[in-house]
């Protein structure tokens, strides 16, 4: 990711035009469901995401992040912030690196849509996969803990963390394929791309065998994810909003995307001389989950890689329509919308890839 797509992402603005909340609603909610000092609020938003606005609440004693459903007419199932927040409570009580949620609100009247208010999480967080400001010869390590913590994920048992109907267990990608695809294919003001239309033929009658159920995040990548300010440690991973319960190696093959994507497209190492930078390869990238997930190898990982772009492109479809609407809540939501080209060609290539095997 380029300075410039960082600057557009990274830190605060005033609240955006359409997206204001009426602080004193707000501030009386937080004296009534949150334990603290709300005697004065001033409310700033995070310039990242595309989906549900997000905003640090600055109160005289301590700061929090609330995220909220979108103003405007939604697409059924999108933006369940409730959701986010029953994941995050379970998977903290699991030791897992996630904020802490302090409250939840599904009165539209407070503020004209759902929210739950959160911990402000202090560290860094890195927009560039390459990981720029670490040196070489602690790269590896940053590597490593992302790996660990994605492996950590898909090991914990959902069942004993009251999650066993966070999602339908089995025929993950079947059901994947089918909701992405009639997002796509709905989404009527955003039009029509002809790979895509290839890739909804092509991907559900070339499933792997084999099947498998884990809590999945679903957007799993190193500027989703708030680094210790000074160690290769992972104190909280953010945006949970596309989470469930699904194939572990859908959610792998989505974070090791990074390999194949361009640095100027979703924190993408494509391309890039991984050796002098010491970033590991996507070789041993791979078989170091694998290591920790009691793996062999994963059969059918360029199947995986698709899938998760074609999705990927689906959501950049997805914002397109809100650009179109008028309900995009990132301020950069249009670079990514330009990207999705970009999306489609290297599905093309993995869908191919599949083929030639």
């Amino acid at each position: 990711m380029s300075g410039a797509d960082q600057a557009a992402n990274e830190g605060t603005v005033a609240v955006r035009k359409g997206f204001e909340i009426d602080e004193a609603a707000l501030a009386r909610w937080m004296a009534e469901n949150v334990d603290g000092d709300f005697s004065s609020l001033c409310l700033e938003q995070f310039k990242g995401g595309q989906s549900n606005p997000t905003y640090k609440l600055i109160t005289p004693m301590k700061s929090y992040v609330l995220r909220r459903k979108p103003p405007g007419e939604l697409i059924k199932g999108a933006h369940a912030i409730e959701r986010e927040a029953r994941v995050l409570s379970a998977l903290g009580t699991a030791g897992f690196p996630v904020a802490e949620v302090y409250g939840l609100c599904t009165d539209d009247q407070v503020i004209g849509s759902w929210f739950y208010v959160m911990e402000l999480v202090e560290g860094r967080i890195y927009w560039d996969a390459t990981f720029p400001d670490v040196g070489r010869e602690q790269k590896a390590s940053y590597f490593d803990a992302m790996n660990a913590t994605m492996a950590q994920l898909h090991r914990l048992d959902y069942r004993s963390l009251g999650l066993a109907d966070y999602g339908k267990p089995g025929n993950y990608f079947a059901r994947q394929i089918d909701r992405w695809s009639k997002q796509y294919l709905d989404d009527v003001d955003a039009g029509r791309d002809p790979v895509m239309d290839q890739l909804v033929e092509w991907l559900p009658a070339n499933i792997p065998a084999g099947d498998e159920s884990a809590i999945v995040h679903g957007d799993f990548r190193c500027d989703n994810l708030i680094f210790h300010p000074s160690e290769p440690r992972i104190l909280a991973v953010l945006d949970w909003e596309l989470s469930t319960l699904g194939h572990p190696l859908a959610d792998f093959a989505y974070h090791a995307m990074m390999y194949r994507m361009p640095p100027h497209v979703v924190a993408g190492l494509g391309g890039l001389d991984l050796a002098a930078l010491g970033i590991p390869s996507e070789a041993d990238y791979v078989r170091t989950y694998c290591q920790r997930t009691g793996r062999d190898d994963i059969p059918g990982y360029d199947f995986y890689i698709a899938f998760n772009l074609f999705r990927l492109a689906a959501i950049f479809h997805g914002i397109k329509g809100r650009i179109i609407r008028g309900t995009a809540a990132s301020a950069n939501a249009r670079d990514r919308v330009r990207a999705m080209p970009v999306i489609t060609v290297l599905a093309r290539k993995a869908m191919e890839m599949c083929i030639a095997v």
